[in-house]
């Protein structure tokens, strides 16, 4: 079968890029505002926006001096040690995420430009904007932090740290400059970027709204009023929700986004954070979660919202993700046939979770690794160019997370199970819940983990 236009593009720059160019050090950003960080996309380690920077120039949000010199290390063809992601990747034979942003239009279209700047330059504006006002949210991902989630800083404060070997979210660590702000108090970080917005808008092509959780932020609906009393017609405009909110403040949402698809701008992606098929599964790794409230809603925003809309499930891939992962791509396969009649309104992907790092893909036994290739390998036999299948980028990423997840499987990982037993035993203490009874398919792999516990 042909090759999709997307996996031309990555293609082409894997060509074009040399060794260690990536366009998203220029063209995109992620803002952490509520603890004033920052980075290009989720693989390098967030890093701090200095304030007195901004007081200046609300552009050093996105321009500050640790991004320049990485810019300045990939123009002479060096790999920086932040993007070792994506290094390990290519030297597994694998495409990139640099490949993927790069090839992607809002990247592409400055390609040259960028080739010949010497990455020093302080007035680069991004096409592509991730932000993360601050950390109110209603869940307590397993995988989280109170940086992230206030209801996870909540029970930290009451409980304290979890057991592992490095106490996890110990309430100590995030004082000082690691706390985040909360909505109620003034955020330098937050002022600086609607001094920004009038400059920025005009030059976006992507604008993301991240958690927490966007739905219970203000910040949100500035966002959309801003909009659509100024529409933008070249404009992707994407939030990233738990879809699981109480159900007024989902109607007020979707209401929102009903009158944003109606408006001149080019699109409305929805992301939903959801890891596993299995709705039991799924509550346990996101704890609040309400499964069925999340289908519902999933299937009234595809519903009920106008046209020039989609929506991506994002797949945090974790060891508690492989059992129920081939129920969840029968799922998307579903939703594919029900609601993508002229062009396709359900995608996914599958980012692999590196911390914590008892959570890893790495860390579980080559029959998981086996369950996950079997469920590509079905996929293949799903892959079509047109709207009810899967497509060929969906498949080699999976085979690249499985490849990851090989890497390191002849590591014993001795701490890091102690620690997955650690950390899941005081879970179902404080919350309730009982790993056996939502993951009995795991019971070797708990017991193996119990034993490095007990021993180490």
């Amino acid at each position: 079968m042909e090759k999709s236009k997307f996996l031309n593009s990555a293609e082409q720059m894997k060509a074009d890029l040399g060794p260690a160019l990536c366009l998203a050090k220029w063209k995109q950003v992620s803002l952490h505002l509520q603890t004033g960080m920052n980075n290009s996309c989720y693989h390098p380690p967030l890093h701090a926006i200095d304030p007195e920077a901004i007081a200046l120039d609300p552009g050093a949000l996105h321009n500050t001096e640790h991004k320049k010199q990485q810019r300045v290390i990939m123009l002479q063809n060096q790999r920086p040690v932040e993007c070792s992601y994506c290094w390990n990747m290519e030297d597994l034979g694998q495409m990139s995420d640099r490949h993927y942003r790069s090839g992607e239009p809002w990247a592409a279209i400055d390609y040259e430009q960028i080739k010949s700047s010497t990455g020093t330059e302080s007035n680069v504006i991004p096409s592509y904007v991730e932000v993360n006002f601050n950390n109110a949210c209603n869940l307590r991902c397993s995988y989280c932090s109170p940086q992230f989630s206030s209801s996870w800083m909540d029970e930290a404060q009451r409980h304290g740290a979890f057991p592992t070997s490095t106490p996890h979210n110990d309430p100590e660590h995030f004082t000082g400059s690691r706390r985040p702000i909360p909505a109620r108090e003034s955020n330098p970080f937050v002022d600086a970027f609607w001094a920004w917005w009038p400059t920025l808008y005009p030059r976006l092509r992507h604008f993301r709204m991240t958690g927490g959780e966007p739905l219970m932020d203000r910040n949100t609906y500035r966002v959309f009023d801003y909009v659509l009393a100024l529409p933008k017609p070249d404009l992707h405009l994407n939030v990233t929700s738990n879809f699981s909110v109480e159900d007024a403040l989902f109607e007020k949402y979707l209401d929102y986004v009903k009158r944003l698809c109606n408006t001149q701008i080019e699109h409305f992606m929805q992301y939903v954070s959801l890891d596993s098929g299995n709705g039991f599964q799924a509550e346990y790794i996101r704890h609040g979660m309400d499964s069925q409230r999340v289908v519902t809603n999933v299937n009234r925003y595809l519903h009920e919202a106008p046209s020039r809309n989609s929506l991506t499930f994002i797949i945090t891939m974790n060891n508690l993700s492989v059992s129920g992962f081939r129920e969840y791509m029968e799922w998307i396969l579903h939703l594919r046939q029900s609601y993508s009649q002229t062009y396709q309104r359900v995608w996914f992907d599958t980012p692999v979770l590196r911390q914590p790092a008892w959570q890893s893909l790495q860390l579980l036994p080559e029959s998981y690794a086996l369950k996950l290739e079997q469920c590509a390998d079905w996929m293949s036999t799903q892959v079509t160019d047109g709207l009810h299948g899967f497509r060929d980028y969906e498949v080699q990423r999976l085979r690249r997370d499985i490849a990851w997840m090989r890497e390191a499987q002849h590591a014993d990982f001795a701490q890091e199970k102690a620690d997955f037993y650690r950390f899941f035993a005081e879970h179902d203490r404080r919350r309730g819940t009982d790993f056996l009874k939502t993951f009995p398919e795991m019971r070797s792999w708990w017991a193996e983990c119990e034993s490095y516990a007990r021993n180490t």
